[in-house]
Formats: C-alpha cells, sequence, structure tokens
C-alpha cells in the first residue's frame, strides 16, 4: 500500500488500552509498541490516521513528534540492531482510512456500535503501526466500553473488569499476527451458540429470529474447522469466533481467529453459506500464513475460495470439479487483462483473482492427485505458520513435495494472461484424509 508500512524497523509486540464512548464515537488510547531497527533511519515514522498523537515517548523519554501525510513521525534516530520502546498517548473520533483504488478502510461507527474492517489498508484508523502485511506481532490490548456492549477482539479474552459503568476487556493474541488482522467489534452482543471440538467455535450476535436460516449458515461451523483441519492441517489458533452485526454488511470481514458478518449473511442460500467456510479457512490461509506482499493476494482469496469448493463437495453439494467447471465457464467470458501473480492494487480484490486462484489449485489437484495435493497443503501451512510466504515459496514448495516439474502448470495460470483449459479430472472423490 503506497505510503503504508516502514522497512526500517519491525513491531514485536503491541500493547494497546482504548476506551471507546459509543455515543459521538471517541476514542482516548495509548498505545506502547517493542521494536527493532532493522536499517539507519533519521526518525521513527508510525502509520496513524485521523487520531492526534498527545504525549510520545521513546524508552521512557518524551519525543517530539508530528503529524505528515498519515505518518506520526517521531524525531528520534534508529540504529540497526537497536531495540527500542515507543509509547504513544492519542486519541479523537476515529474513521476509516481512505484509498483513490481501494475505498475506505478501518474504524467504523455501526448503527450501535463500532466495527473495525480493516483489510487492507485501515490499522492506522485505530492505533499507531507499522502498517505492512509482513510484519507480524503479538498483541495485548484492553479496551472499555459501556457495560451493555460486548466486545470482541482478534485474540483470546482473558479477563474482563466493571468499573462503574463501563467494562474493560482484555484480549491477548500471542500468535504473531498483521496490523490488518487486528480487529475490534463493540455491539449489543451476546454467545449465541459455542461448542468446543477441536478447539472452542463460538457465534456472537444479537438474538437470533430465524433459528433454521442460522442453523444452515453458521450452525456448522465446528464441523467445517473439524474438516478443514482435516484437509489443511491443525487449526492454527486458540478459539474461533464469528460475530454478525445486526446492521447488515456489503461483504464479511476478515481478522485473525475472527470473523464478522452481517445480518443479511444469516441464510441457507449457498452464497451466505459459503462465504461462512470461506472466512473460517482464511483461518489457514492468509491468517496463519500470510502473503508477504499484497500482490501475492492469491495465497489468501485463491485458497479459500477453493475451501468454498471443498466444503460443497464434502457437505452434500456440487463437488469441486462441478464448482471448477461452473466458474472456469464464467471467466472465460470475461476479459483477460489479469495476472494472478500481480493483478495490481485495481484489481487485488477483483472476483478474478479468487475464482483464477481456485482454478489454479484445481489444477494442481487434477496433475498430482488428492493424496499429494492435501499433503501439499498440510505441509505448507505445518512449515509456514505464523510467517510470511510468496507465490515463489508456494511454487518451490509444491515441487519439492511432489518431486514434479510444476513450472509449466504455474506460469500458465499465475504468469500468463489467457485463461488456460479447464484441469482434467483429478484422482479420488474426497477431500478428505
Amino acid at each position: 500500500m503506497p505510503g503504508h508500512g516502514e522497512a526500517s524497523f519491525a513491531v514485536d509486540h503491541y500493547e494497546i488500552t482504548l476506551a471507546y464512548k459509543v455515543a459521538g464515537n471517541r476514542l482516548n488510547a495509548e498505545a506502547t509498541l517493542r521494536c527493532r531497527a532493522l536499517a539507519d533511519a533519521p526518525a521513527i515514522r508510525l502509520d496513524l490516521h485521523a487520531l492526534r498523537a498527545q504525549k510520545v515517548f521513546v524508552d521512557g523519554r518524551a519525543r517530539p513528534s508530528r503529524h505528515q501525510q498519515g505518518k506520526l513521525v517521531i524525531a528520534r534516530a534508529i540504529r540497526a540492531g537497536e531495540e527500542f520502546e515507543v509509547r504513544v498517548r492519542y486519541d479523537g473520533r476515529p474513521r476509516p482510512v481512505p484509498s483513490r483504488v481501494l475505498g475506505t478502510a478501518g474504524w467504523e461507527e455501526l448503527a450501535d456500535g463500532a466495527i473495525v474492517a480493516a483489510q487492507p489498508h485501515g490499522a492506522p484508523s485505530w492505533f499507531p503501526c507499522n502498517d505492512r502485511p509482513d510484519d507480524k506481532a503479538t498483541y495485548r490490548l484492553h479496551v472499555s466500553a459501556p457495560a451493555d456492549y460486548y466486545v470482541a477482539v482478534s485474540g483470546e479474552l482473558v479477563g474482563t473488569r466493571r468499573h462503574g459503568s463501563s467494562v474493560t476487556w482484555t484480549y491477548e493474541q500471542p500468535v504473531p499476527m498483521a496490523t490488518y488482522l487486528a480487529t475490534v467489534q463493540i455491539g449489543r452482543y451476546e454467545v449465541v451458540r459455542e461448542s468446543a471440538p477441536p478447539v472452542p467455535v463460538r457465534t456472537i450476535a444479537p438474538p437470533q429470529r430465524d433459528r433454521a436460516a442460522f442453523d444452515a449458515s453458521f450452525g456448522r461451523q465446528a464441523e467445517m474447522l473439524a474438516f478443514f483441519a482435516s484437509c489443511f492441517g491443525p487449526y492454527p489458533f486458540d478459539s474461533y469466533t464469528a460475530v454478525i452485526t445486526q446492521d447488515d454488511l456489503e461483504i464479511p470481514l476478515e481478522s485473525q481467529g475472527l470473523s464478522t458478518f452481517g445480518q443479511n449473511f444469516v441464510s441457507a442460500e449457498w452464497d451466505s453459506v459459503r462465504l461462512v467456510a470461506h472466512e473460517l479457512s482464511h483461518q489457514w490461509f492468509g491468517n496463519a500464513v500470510t502473503a508477504s506482499s499484497w500482490r501475492d493476494i492469491w495465497l489468501h482469496e485463491g485458497f479459500a475460495c477453493y475451501s468454498e469448493w471443498l466444503w460443497s463437495e464434502h457437505s452434500g453439494g456440487r463437488s469441486a470439479a462441478e464448482r471448477a467447471a461452473q466458474h472456469h465457464s464464467k471467466l472465460s467470458r470475461l476479459p483477460q487483462d489479469l495476472l494472478l501473480r500481480d493483478p495490481g492494487p485495481a484489481l487485488m480484490f477483483d472476483d478474478r483473482v479468487y475464482k483464477r486462484g481456485a482454478l489454479t489449485l484445481h489444477a494442481l489437484r487434477c496433475r498430482v492427485g488428492d493424496a499429494m495435493f492435501f499433503d501439499i497443503l498440510r505441509s505448507w501451512v505445518a512449515e509456514h505458520a505464523a510467517g510470511s510466504v510468496t507465490t515463489e515459496m508456494f511454487v518451490e514448495h509444491a515441487a519439492a513435495r511432489s518431486g514434479e516439474d510444476l513450472g509449466g502448470l504455474f506460469d500458465a495460470w499465475l504468469d500468463r494472461l489467457p485463461l488456460p483449459a479447464m484441469p482434467g479430472p483429478h484422482q479420488a472423490a474426497s477431500a478428505r484424509r
């Protein structure tokens, strides 16, 4: 993202304390960042949008700072190899970060509450950060909100404490997380469903009126998680949460260990069910294993789209091969001007990235067979969990694991504009191993 992130340092840990007033959309906060310098730099530059830093400290000493084009510039030089701590006290009315190409992303007011939809550039709307997808850190977050609101955060709840008319919720995220995957959801919610195997799976939402639609769309999440674990390896976090807002949302929202849906996605229709599966599968592809650069977004969205087709196949719907044929036919009638390896900012969330990415995986499955295909996926996650990856790394991994020359296959799907022919039949009928 142009203007986002700095290569001169990395953040190892964020400690963030937020006090949020729903009425008036007001935030008072403090963030402490434990950092490592990767290169010499004349100043420390953090991403921070629309909020004002009141005081800034580096290693306990007050430092002058200024705001400059979405950056908080701190007057403190750093040297490669140095460890340092930045503490920022800030406040204001958070609002989404704009982009001429991608629209807005970040902290938004709901009709009654707040939501953080940070992908890909919205993290600076609520905390100072190094907003790069490859700079992953652990987090501890303390969020205070009125006592009649539920606070959900991308981490594990370690405690709540009431003080007067508000409650402070404390969450920890011990698995390194990219900034865009950090989220806070605040609303008049309750836990409407929770199940345990193999990890806690909970849905947080307003009371549900249409239980049949809820059961059809969100009621099988524990089964989905167990199925995906059989395909991709153990679930990579300690729990999974789905938040359903009272408001309708245009699209679901991905974050680490937590996904957010509008009330409009509570439906038995396939277009809702597939998105429940899609967001859940991002916990492996996007959250545990994260693309180093946004040009490699197919490593998230193509994998999550193919996971939809796998769930369809497993749950008694159309097979992955049928879904692949359906979408190959649709893609063949669209402009052939998207390069999957690097679609560019204007097309990075184009539906063709999702579908062509999924078809690339289906072509790989057809080429190497089910047993090897799922071995490739499981070993990919196992080797890179909590890390950052590139397309080149996946291509090399698939070739090394299979022992086959896959250069022609990946070149056709990733590096050329024309849509390759529909892959042939694959070996074995079941995805589950």
